[in-house]
């Protein structure tokens, strides 16, 4: 009798034992089912070689978990904190935490966007990407100066700027230099088109000898409607092998963009960007150029103009010359609106 009393007493506590069990289970499906509590999108950044406890805190820090301690043990069932994956991740109101769960363990990242505009020199694009993605500055400026490296993408260490062309691009935050560069190289390849690639070719000139100039265009003036015009001035003086003599280079060869008056003393600075002293384009762009600076270029616009100058207006727009005599005409009057605004540097 006692024996069945004892059975009886068994099997209740195994019974009340598998019912708390449920219960608990039943609870954390429907707490790893509750939606995350962000009220809007919310990205997080997972560095490369993290830990699972500073996942947990980034996401304890974006208000990104309901219970903090459920989600550990969640993810340590999951084995996430032996699968924890770099990268940047987008949280939608609408997940779950399992959802979340799964979405870090599975490396799922979001990209972010990538807006490049115009960077002068390889050091400040290098910093600019740096501030945007996980790689630093210095693994893509040593690899933007190797000779190894530019042959690989079909650049020189000069003109592989030419390979980033200003654009929005969809990026993954942890990309590395060497993806990155190879993500510009393909980026690239579909900018220039066959019709690009043809008008390249009428113009005599390769896709980076175009952005070259490009460049130029683009630093003498940011009005549009005229860019094909003081593209057709440089490719006159190409035409004619006269020097550029682009102020722009000049500024690029000293190292001072700020530069608002060309003097003697700049035109003889030695440098291979030097235009005033060296004929021809110089051996790699002086900025990013734009789409539209590029296909100024292209359009290669019909004139005889050989000189521009800045007009006296301080409107942005030039005075277009085809003789010397004109040209200094129109230099004159622009360096005396200098002096009366006491612009001498």
């Amino acid at each position: 009798m006692e024996t069945k009393k004892r059975r009886r007493v068994v099997l209740w506590i195994a019974v009340g034992a598998a019912a708390v069990v449920l219960a608990l289970a039943a609870t954390g499906v429907a707490m790893s089912l509750q939606r995350v509590p962000v009220g809007e999108p919310t990205r997080i950044y997972v560095p490369t070689d993290s830990s699972f406890e500073a996942v947990t805190d980034s996401l304890s820090a974006h208000h990104c978990l309901r219970n903090r301690t459920f989600f550990a043990s969640l993810a340590r069932l999951r084995r996430y904190p032996q699968h924890v994956k770099a990268g940047s991740y987008v949280v939608e109101p609408t997940m779950s935490t399992w959802q979340l769960l799964n979405k870090l363990y599975y490396g799922r990242q979001d990209a972010v966007r990538l807006v490049v505009g115009k960077q002068r020199t390889k050091g400040a694009l290098a910093a600019f990407v740096a501030s945007r993605l996980e790689m630093d500055d210095a693994s893509l400026l040593a690899l933007l100066n190797d000779t190894a490296t530019a042959a690989t993408l079909g650049c020189t260490v000069d003109d592989v700027m030419c390979l980033f062309i200003p654009n929005s691009y969809d990026v993954y935050w942890n990309t590395s230099a060497e993806g990155l560069l190879r993500r510009m190289k393909r980026e690239s390849e579909r900018f220039w088109t066959d019709r690009r690639l043809q008008q390249c070719a009428s113009l005599g000139l390769s896709p980076h000898e175009v952005q070259v100039l490009a460049s130029i265009v683009e630093e003498e003036t940011n009005k549009d409607d005229e860019k094909p015009l003081v593209a057709a001035v440089y490719l006159n003086r190409l035409r004619k092998g006269m020097c550029l003599q682009a102020d722009p280079t000049l500024r690029f060869a000293v190292g001072d963009f700020g530069l608002r008056r060309i003097l003697n003393e700049h035109k003889q600075v030695e440098s291979p960007y030097n235009t005033y002293l060296h004929r021809g384009l110089p051996p790699g762009p002086i900025c990013l150029a734009s789409p539209r600076s590029i296909d100024a270029v292209l359009q290669n616009y019909d004139c005889d103009y050989l000189y521009f100058c800045a007009r006296e207006d301080f409107s942005g727009y030039h005075n277009f010359a085809t003789t010397l005599a004109e040209h200094l005409r129109n230099a004159e009057r622009y360096h005396h609106a200098l002096n009366v605004r006491k612009i001498f540097r």
